[in-house]
């Protein structure tokens, strides 16, 4: 078993920055890639960036291609999300998953674990 734990989260104005960070332990050595999802009331779950922490690379959806920066630490198994020039649609619970990627890295069922979330308001 993975658990993930997200923080980082908060409440910022519009243009500010934040940086999210997801700690994993537990059987950590079965995990081939990291992301970042998000979703806002009434929206499907979206990914934002992963990280293929096999080869160091990260992967960016639409949402979080320009603005965000997803980074890997091996020794702290802990993955980070830079999110700058923040908008008020950027507001949404975002959620920390892990797993052995059959799949592309940016859908939903190529993770196993999923962290509780850490909310993320973005005021106009």
């Amino acid at each position: 078993q993975v658990q993930l734990v997200e923080s980082g989260g908060g409440t910022v104005q519009a243009g500010g920055s934040l940086r999210l960070s997801c700690k994993a332990s537990g059987y950590t050595s079965s995990i081939d890639c990291m992301a970042w999802f998000r979703q806002a009331p009434g929206k499907e779950r979206e990914g934002v960036a992963a990280f293929d922490t096999e080869i160091g690379r990260p992967y960016y959806g639409d949402s979080g291609k320009g603005r965000f920066t997803s980074s890997h630490d091996n020794t702290k198994n802990t993955l980070y999300l830079q999110m700058n020039s923040l908008k008020p649609e950027d507001t949404a619970m975002y959620y920390c998953a892990a797993g052995g990627c059959p799949g592309p890295l940016l859908e939903l069922g190529s993770y196993n674990y999923w962290g509780q979330g850490t909310q993320v308001t973005v005021s106009a």
